[in-house]
């Protein structure tokens, strides 16, 4: 094929090759790791592609976007030649790049609509990468991909240390939450999230293992998505462990499912990580500039209204109690509702913040401080020193 040999001849030409791959690489595992063997090259993903390339991947530098780390987001950047594998990443801003793109996708007419692609072939990525892999040469310098596997340790680091961070009573670390779901969880377990916050912390912590799943509505961002989706899972998983992670907000939107839960007694773990916000609405204000407006929520104990409708309730507000409780949750026989009252005041900084957002997020603060709501400005800057390094 014409079209792969050119393709052939702009990777072995490049000193300096990233592949970012995504669902559409399911089951591409061993034709992905070979080529990137070849190329010693980094392999990134995003939030879709995590469990099929993170786990048995020495390439592995995680993921872009809001969720991702720099160890990905630099790689994309630097890079000389970037390879999208059965990708359509919708987040545009976390692709610019003057680097050469080349896309494989499976949709032609959706080649090149996120980012400047200078060959775009139409194929499924299995066939195409068993057919490519003859073509490449073995590239002998790793120091491209050594750099970036660095970076990826250096993330990682920054991860384990947010989630030592258990927080205080009443406002526990979302990140100490996730950890502690991951470290408990089965190792075929399916997990489904909601758009929000909960999001961010479950592809930040849950570990791929080869047989994990994780669901939610990353291309279309609906709202509610966890427990619908749990829901579904109990009846097709075949008796694997099923774990929604549900924001406060996104529970609340479809809260009557709950007695669809309770009705078929389905062995569903929600964990609510309730903080008293919409949470990612709130930022995305805030990086707008607007100071944020309507985005806190007024709860009820949430244990207490699954307790109510038939189903185990555990409320967790000290963090010294939350490993027990997961562990309880996730070993009880029958449907669980565990509310955590976390941290109102954390954030996940995405890889890299331009000054532009920078700019907007001070503006809405100052904004917050003549409207009066001071306090609520210093305690968000006490909450998130931490994070600071992580820019």
């Amino acid at each position: 094929c014409h079209e792969l040999d050119k393709l052939a001849e702009l990777l072995n030409g490049a000193d300096k090759v990233m592949i970012y791959v995504v669902i559409g690489c399911a089951g591409a595992h061993d034709q992905v790791m070979a080529l990137a063997e070849k190329l010693k090259a980094p392999v990134g993903y995003t939030l879709k592609g995590k469990m099929f390339l993170e786990c048995d991947n020495p390439h592995d530098v995680g993921m872009t976007g809001f969720i991702g780390g720099s160890a990905c987001a630099d790689a994309i950047h630097e890079c000389d030649v970037l390879l999208l594998l059965g990708t359509d990443f919708p987040w545009k801003d976390f692709l610019v790049t003057k680097s050469r793109v080349a896309q494989i996708l499976d949709r032609p007419e959706r080649l090149g609509r996120r980012t400047h692609v200078e060959l775009g072939l139409a194929g499924d990525v299995i066939p195409s990468l068993e057919a490519l892999l003859p073509r490449i040469k073995s590239h002998k310098n790793d120091t491209f991909l050594k750099e970036r596997l660095e970076a990826r340790t250096h993330n990682r680091e920054r991860l384990r240390e947010h989630a030592e961070d258990t927080g205080k009573p009443g406002a526990i670390s979302p990140e100490f939450l996730a950890a502690t779901l991951d470290k408990y969880a089965d190792d075929d377990a399916i997990f489904t999230s909601d758009t929000g916050m909960s999001t961010v912390w479950a592809g930040r912590y849950l570990r791929a293992t080869g047989k994990r799943t994780l669901m939610g509505s990353y291309s279309h961002g609906s709202m509610a998505s966890a427990m619908p989706q749990a829901i579904g899972s109990a009846f097709a998983g075949n008796g694997r462990q099923v774990i929604a992670c549900c924001g406060d907000g996104g529970i609340s939107m479809l809260l009557g499912d709950i007695m669809t839960i309770a009705q078929y007694q389905l062995p569903v773990k929600l964990i609510v990580f309730n903080n008293g916000s919409l949470g990612m609405v709130e930022i995305e204000m805030q990086l707008a500039g607007i100071p944020d407006n309507q985005t806190d929520l007024h709860n009820p104990k949430l244990a207490q209204v699954a307790e109510a409708c038939g189903i185990k309730g555990i409320r967790v507000e000290d963090p010294a109690r939350l490993d027990a409780a997961i562990k309880e949750a996730l070993d009880h026989d029958g449907p669980v509702l565990v509310d955590v009252t976390t941290d109102h005041n954390a954030v996940g900084m995405p890889p890299h913040t331009s000054l532009k957002q920078l700019e907007a997020y001070t503006m809405s603060q100052a904004k917050m401080v003549l409207d009066g709501r001071s306090l609520e400005v210093i305690a968000h800057a006490k909450a998130n020193l931490k994070y600071m390094g992580d820019l």
